[in-house]
């Protein structure tokens, strides 16, 4: 018997032809029919929704082999309830990001990361940042509190040069939408490497490519080597009037650089991400001009939900078979 923990009311229904009963809120659900990549027989899955910030029933708890972790879940202590499972074998995020999650895997546990859930909404989210910030468009909304009509030319996107710093999937789904805009994409990675589809930099080459790329979008894990990466050093190899995407992790960039640079109106910025986060009300990224700030919701779309099932469904089908889990990130 498998028994995994769902967060919430929506993965349970969306999961309930597992077994084919209803779900209302708190039902322990036994197994059932099949899931893509492979059958589940009957009585090997027990599904229970529990979003690991309330107590388990300790019976119950002492079954728990795999937890599925709600989205947003980064509050203090929110990981403290794990203690709870002792049997725990895997925590899954629903996230890309895992930083958050690091430091409170209990020893022996398997972590995965939601790779693929949000690419095409991530991806989506930077393309339409870049598009308002090239296009003028956030100008233009802030006119319209004011009845202003300000016609201007603007820069375009197409015939741009275009730095993607990552080469994950969300990294790869962007430059799947930004090859229709006409730009020429420049993709750099931790390392260096060809592939089928072309070359990718390696991170140690920004200094020589900054310079000549006029739109940057940081799409890399918050790591070590990648905390504040982009620095006053970065910010000022960028060429004069550039713009700035961040869609990775607040941290990756140091904001006081940040904010030195764009304070003289050379660059300029679009953050979905920010350090500190939630951004202060005073924070001077929030009026300086140049700048357009969205509240971390890159991946927070409608299409993340059932792209959340999916990936459950198939953990699941993969950990029955006796096979490697998906998107292991650490604790293998």
């Amino acid at each position: 018997m498998l028994t995994v923990t769902l967060p919430d009311d929506d993965l349970l229904a969306r999961l309930a032809d597992l077994d084919g009963c209803p779900v209302p809120a708190g039902t322990v659900l036994g197994s059932g029919s099949g899931v893509p990549g492979g059958a589940l027989p009957a009585g090997r899955v027990r599904l229970v929704r529990w979003d690991v910030r309330s107590r388990l029933d300790p019976a119950l708890a002492a079954e728990v082999d795999l937890v599925v972790i709600p989205h947003y879940f980064v509050e203090p202590g929110a990981f403290d309830a794990l203690a709870q499972v002792p049997r725990l074998r895997l925590l899954q995020l629903p996230s890309a990001g895992y930083e958050h999650a690091l430091p409170h895997l209990p020893p022996g546990v398997v972590l995965c990361n939601g790779r693929g859930i949000h690419d095409a909404g991530t991806a989506e989210h930077a393309l339409g940042m870049v598009l308002a910030v090239q296009r003028g468009i956030d100008d233009s909304v802030r006119a319209m509190s004011t009845g202003t009509w300000a016609p201007r030319t603007t820069p375009s996107l197409a015939d741009r040069r275009v730095l993607v710093v990552g080469d994950g999937s969300v990294a790869r789904a962007l430059g799947r939408r930004l090859a229709a805009f006409e730009v020429t994409l420049v993709r750099v990675a931790s390392h260096a490497r060809d592939r089928p589809d072309g070359h990718v930099h390696g991170v140690d080459e920004l200094p020589a490519l900054l310079p000549d790329a006029d739109v940057v979008v940081l799409l890399v894990p918050l790591t070590d080597a990648t905390r504040h990466l982009v620095d006053a050093r970065f910010l000022a190899s960028m060429r004069d009037g550039a713009l700035l995407v961040n869609v990775a992790r607040g941290a990756v960039v140091d904001t006081d650089a940040l904010v030195a640079e764009v304070r003289t109106g050379r660059l300029r910025a679009a953050l979905d991400v920010t350090d500190p986060e939630p951004l202060p009300a005073d924070h001077p990224l929030w009026h300086l001009p140049g700048v357009l700030v969205t509240p971390h919701q890159g991946g927070n779309t409608d299409a993340a939900l059932p792209r959340t099932a999916d990936l459950v469904r198939r953990q699941v089908a993969v950990l029955l078979a006796g096979d490697r889990p998906l998107n292991v990130v650490a604790g293998a």
